[in-house]
C-alpha cells in the first residue's frame, strides 16, 4: 500500500514562511507527478501545487508566486516552500499522486495567525 508521510507544519504568523516535506517509497514517487493538497475546515480538499517527474510545476492561482514545489528523487521527497503566508492558507496539507490520488496520509497542520 502506498504511504505518504507529511511533515513540517506548524503555527506561523501572516507573512511568515514554512517548508513542508513529503516522503514516500521510491516506487511511489518515481516517474509520477506528485501534488501537494490542502483541506481547510469545512472546505473540500484542493490541489495547491504539483510537480512532474521532469520537475515541471503547476500552481493554484491562490498560491502562485508564494509557494514553490520541488522534488529530490535521490531522497524520495517532495517539498513545498511556503512564503508570505496568508490566514487563508490555514489547512491540513497532504501530498499524494496527481491526478489520481491513492490513500491519504495523516497530513500536516498549517495554522496562519493574523
Amino acid at each position: 500500500q502506498e504511504q505518504f508521510v507529511e511533515s513540517g507544519g506548524g503555527l506561523v504568523q501572516a507573512g511568515g514562511s514554512l517548508k513542508l516535506s513529503c516522503s514516500a517509497s521510491k516506487s511511489t514517487l518515481s516517474l509520477r507527478t506528485i501534488g501537494w493538497y490542502r483541506q481547510a475546515p469545512g472546505k473540500q480538499r484542493e490541489l495547491v501545487a504539483r510537480i512532474s517527474p521532469l520537475h515541471n510545476t503547476n500552481y493554484a492561482d491562490s498560491v502562485r508566486g508564494r509557494f514553490t514545489i520541488t522534488r529530490d528523487n535521490a531522497k524520495n521527497t517532495v517539498n513545498l516552500q511556503m512564503n508570505s503566508h496568508k490566514t487563508e492558507d490555514t489547512a491540513v496539507y497532504y501530498c499524494n499522486l496527481f491526478p489520481i490520488a491513492l490513500s491519504w496520509g495523516q497530513g500536516t497542520q498549517v495554522t496562519v495567525s493574523s
